[in-house]
């Protein structure tokens, strides 16, 4: 068993990524702490323990930050998992998290993401998630998948992306929610609740060659492009699909990222 790789992005924000071994797609899953509970957003591709341990490693993040922050509850600290789309790699790992104490799981379909979080409008409202003394925006983002979301957090400045936009492949179902999706998220950086400093989607597909794509399946992945992104690459994503349009079917080749139509 390989652990998944461990990045604390803030004291408060904890990023995880799957082990290529258990894996090839490898995703990003995001846990952010709050003083009144935590949001994980996504639960890998996977949902057998012995090749990745998302409970215990959830448990013992949780148990750190605990420590560190001399925080105290009667009850266990709550937890919810939500996810940024509704893709098998993105929602495996839920049933490791189902009956585990304190935790609510959000279910994948748009009706379900859309009464939890409380949206009165989908796709075109933003609404905000507390964690207590920190805030998410949830920003409905289909095209890519029907109920797909980005999570902004105001502490960090980071943009959530999940698969909607990443350094690698960009899969595009329904053109013209994804470019209504790109163009919401265009908007919201132009008046964001909090300085947007980056984006970081759910996967790294892209060497650090301009334009070079590792295949679907690779397993490794030497001189990869970092997962964060500048919010300008918006403005190339929507560019991208620009372009598309006189030549429909055939990929875009972008320096970051290669915009796909499925």
């Amino acid at each position: 068993m390989s652990e998944p790789e461990i990045t604390w992005l803030s004291p408060d924000t904890a990023q995880i990524r799957q082990p290529k071994s258990s894996h090839w797609e490898a995703p990003f899953l995001f846990l952010l702490f709050g003083r009144e509970r935590s949001l994980l957003i996504d639960t890998g591709a996977t949902n057998d323990e012995a090749v990745f341990p998302l409970r215990a490693t959830i448990d013992r993040l949780t148990d750190e930050w605990l420590r560190r922050n001399r925080a105290v509850f009667t009850r266990p600290y709550p937890l919810v998992v939500a996810h940024s789309h509704a893709h098998r790699d993105h929602i495996a790992g839920d049933p490791l998290l189902v009956r585990r104490p304190g935790t609510t799981l959000v279910g994948t379909t748009p009706a379900q993401v859309i009464s939890f979080f409380g949206f009165h409008s989908w796709p075109d409202e933003t609404v905000e998630f507390s964690l207590g003394r920190r805030i998410v925006d949830v920003i409905a983002g289909p095209g890519h998948e029907p109920s797909a979301v980005a999570f902004f957090d105001r502490a960090t400045g980071i943009l959530f992306t999940g698969d909607t936009v990443l350094p690698g492949h960009l899969y595009v179902r329904d053109r013209a929610q994804y470019r209504a999706t790109i163009e919401r998220l265009i908007r919201f950086r132009a008046a964001p609740t909090a300085p947007l400093v980056e984006l970081r989607g759910a996967h790294v597909e892209m060497s650090a060659t301009p334009g070079v794509v590792y295949p679907p399946g690779t397993l490794d992945q030497p001189d990869e492009l970092p997962l964060p992104l500048s919010p300008r690459v918006l403005d190339r994503v929507l560019s991208a699909l620009d372009a598309s349009e006189d030549a429909p079917g055939k990929p875009v080749v972008r320096k970051r990222f290669v915009l796909v139509d499925e």
